[in-house]
């Protein structure tokens, strides 16, 4: 994977520019897309500068060029996900499409998890691009620690596809991270619940000041 670019679109986000700099470090070249291509090049630099005892190959630009990328990850807000990637979607045909938007809103003091139409966001970005071959991943990791290369990464990353090519290539996109390990955790279908449970996630990072994500216990992957 480390020859590979990968392309995030709405990536100006705190979780898209966390994970942008995350596979950045980790070798591979990075395209940072958004509406606004001045901002994303702004993104890209930003990073640059923060860490500048590391070799970053990131850029900024429009969310077309990174989805010209060979694996795209949709990092928009949730409401935005499918609506991005569908106006994308001749650009996409062929192509892996990770999707890590979770619907929520907030309701007091709480993070609620919504319910899309479709079930998921990753479900709802399937069906508007119906030529890519969509997978759910990275829903439950913080975008501060994502965002931070002094900070080890220690979770697990749930992976839901209803291609297993695509399960393959994203388990090995997540991989390529240190500290990160993904499991196969099924169809798109599972999605739904997958992305909900960001919510009560978030809820315990906001209650005791943390950054907790998901680690797996009892399961062991075959080597």
């Amino acid at each position: 994977m480390s020859a590979r670019d990968v392309g995030i679109l709405g990536g100006t986000g705190p979780a898209g520019r966390g994970l942008a700099l995350r596979l950045a470090a980790s070798g591979m070249k990075v395209t940072i897309g958004s509406r606004d291509p001045a901002r994303a090049a702004d993104v890209a630099e930003g990073l640059r500068s923060r860490w500048p005892d590391h070799e970053l190959h990131l850029a900024g630009a429009g969310n077309l060029e990174a989805a010209a990328c060979q694996t795209v990850v949709v990092a928009t807000p949730w409401d935005a996900a499918a609506a991005t990637a569908g106006a994308l979607r001749e650009g996409l045909a062929g192509k892996v499409v990770v999707s890590m938007a979770n619907a929520l809103t907030r309701s007091g003091d709480e993070l609620i998890a919504l319910i899309p139409p479709r079930g998921s966001i990753a479900e709802a970005v399937q069906a508007a691009t119906p030529g890519a071959r969509v997978a759910g991943a990275f829903h439950h990791l913080p975008a501060a620690a994502l965002a931070d290369l002094g900070k080890e990464l220690d979770a697990d990353v749930l992976v839901c596809s209803d291609n297993a090519e695509a399960t393959g290539e994203t388990v090995a996109l997540v991989e390529s991270i240190a500290g990160l390990r993904a499991y196969d955790a099924g169809s798109l279908s599972s999605c739904g619940a997958v992305e909900a449970f960001t919510a009560v996630l978030v809820g315990l990072n906001i209650r005791y000041r943390a950054r907790a994500s998901l680690r797996l216990t009892g399961v062991r992957k075959p080597s």
